[in-house]
Order: C-alpha cells, then sequence, then structure tokens
C-alpha cells in the first residue's frame, strides 16, 4: 500500500490527503481507506496533482461511478464528459458564478450524485474559496420539536425554482431536454455509508414541499438554512494550484465566493459520481 496521510482540516469536515499522485494507479486497500475518509469526513482534499482531463476522469473513478451533468455544453473542448466551471460566463451584462449561494448538486435528479469534486486548473491570485456546511451537524443540533417537524416531510426539487436565490446561466435547448423530472427528496436523510442523518435542502432547485402551503414551506426553507449556514458547521476551502477536492452532496452543502478580481480566471474541471436514491 502506497504511504500517505490524511489529516483533519477542521473538528468536523473536511480532510487533506497528501502523498497521493492519482495519476498512478491506485491499489485497493488505498481506494478502500479513502472512500471510508471521504464517509468520514464529507470533504477531502487531495493535494498536488497535476491533471490532463482523462486522467482526472481516471482519478474520478476511485470513487465511483461518472454522472453526467446537467449543462452539457459547458465541456472541456474535446473531452465531452469532462466539465468545468469558471468566471466565464456573463448574462444580461451580469457575470454568472456557477456556485453561488448555499445548495446540494443537482438534487433535481431521482439519484442525485453521491459527490461532486473539482480540480484547480486556473486560479485567481487571491479569493474564490469553497464553503462547506456540515448538515448531519446541522440535523444534530436542530430542537428536538424541529426535528419532529421535518423528519417525514418530502421537498419537491426541480431544475430551476421559482423561488431560487440566483439563476443558473444558459442552457441549450438540447441539454434542457435530458433533463429528469423533478425528484421528490426527504427533507431529512440517512446517508447510506455512515448511517448518519442530514438535513437536505437546496433553495435553487426546492419549489414546494409536500403537503404544506408555498409561503409556509419557505418560510421553513429558510430557517433551515439560516441554522445550517452557521459558521460554526462551515469548513471554508482556500484553494491551491494542484487541489483536487470531492464533496459528499449527501452530507454538505456548499458555495462559491465571487470575491476576486473578475479579470483574473477562475476555471476548474468538474465530475460528479453517481449517487443513490435518497431515503
Amino acid at each position: 500500500m502506497t504511504s500517505f496521510t490524511i489529516t483533519p482540516m477542521t473538528g468536523h469536515t473536511g480532510a487533506e490527503v497528501v502523498g497521493l499522485d492519482f495519476t498512478k494507479p491506485i491499489d485497493g486497500e488505498t481506494r478502500a481507506s479513502l472512500n471510508r475518509a471521504f464517509a468520514q469526513h464529507h470533504v477531502l482534499v487531495m493535494r498536488d496533482q497535476h491533471f490532463s482531463p482523462d486522467q482526472f476522469k481516471v482519478a474520478a473513478q476511485v470513487f465511483g461511478e461518472l454522472k453526467p451533468h446537467d449543462k452539457k455544453e459547458t465541456h472541456v473542448p474535446g473531452h465531452p464528459d469532462v466539465y468545468y466551471v469558471s468566471n466565464d460566463e456573463v448574462v444580461n451584462g451580469k457575470r454568472v458564478i456557477p456556485g453561488e449561494t448555499f445548495h446540494t448538486d443537482h438534487s433535481n435528479h431521482p439519484r442525485p450524485p453521491k459527490a461532486t469534486m473539482l480540480y484547480a486548473v486556473e486560479l485567481p491570485s487571491r479569493g474564490g474559496d469553497t464553503q462547506y456546511v456540515n448538515m448531519h451537524d446541522a440535523y444534530d443540533e436542530l430542537p428536538a420539536a424541529t426535528k419532529q417537524k421535518v423528519d417525514g416531510l418530502k421537498a419537491v426539487h426541480v431544475y430551476l425554482s421559482k423561488y431560487s436565490p440566483r439563476s443558473l446561466g444558459k442552457i441549450t435547448a438540447d441539454s434542457l431536454r435530458d433533463v429528469p423530472p423533478p425528484g421528490i427528496h426527504p427533507l431529512v436523510r440517512t446517508h447510506p455509508e455512515n448511517g448518519r442523518k442530514a438535513l437536505y435542502l437546496n433553495p435553487v432547485r426546492i419549489e414546494s414541499i409536500v403537503g404544506m402551503e408555498d409561503t409556509d414551506a419557505l418560510a421553513l426553507i429558510d430557517g433551515l438554512m439560516r441554522h445550517s449556514t452557521q459558521q460554526h458547521f462551515e469548513y471554508r476551502h482556500k484553494w491551491r494550484h494542484g487541489d483536487w477536492v470531492i464533496w459528499d452532496n449527501r452530507s454538505v452543502m456548499h458555495q462559491a465566493n465571487p470575491d476576486y478580481d473578475m479579470n483574473e480566471r477562475r476555471y476548474l474541471y468538474r465530475l460528479m459520481i453517481q449517487g443513490e436514491v435518497p431515503a
């Protein structure tokens, strides 16, 4: 087994992986160890990687089977199944920052992704951090009466909620055709690997809660979001060149920050891992 270290970044979320070169084959024991660490720490930061798009695609599969994105057009040229996020897109004179505001990825799918990952290709000289909040801890710290209220509820997740705090930028008619029908998922889901309960929230996608008036549903989501995004639930990732970061969409929410010089480019490869039906 290759010698490497996994070091927690906070008491609750995030661990740094040092000493592995993911362009080389990863043995079964190392793979199992990484996947255990992922279920425990929710965010893994693999330092000092050097990937071509194809190498990134191979490395990603250490954590499972790849899942296609909704926006097929934002792929790396020449690599239709490797996607990217960047600060290049401008809609109506306003720059689109993919991932601004807290959310969990592709929650509109019947089987949302287990994980999303980014590999830093170009970074601004400062800023552009990604924030993660631990939704297991957020659930655990809810008052008993709130837990009782939310435990049986289901939310309807659509591609873009009419109540979304932001737009998702342009999407082609071709991509839109392949978007699945809305996902109906529990507000509290149990993680299939670590067995813990977590709040499952996404104001960008949640359009209603089954059996609830929209005004009541929005007030509930708003209160749960305010609770979940408190700083003591957070790990804030400051990007370095060579960082490969993977996070668990079943146990954290994340958001991107537009707090950098927009004349500088921020460009990262992005892949997702197939998940299961939330339960």
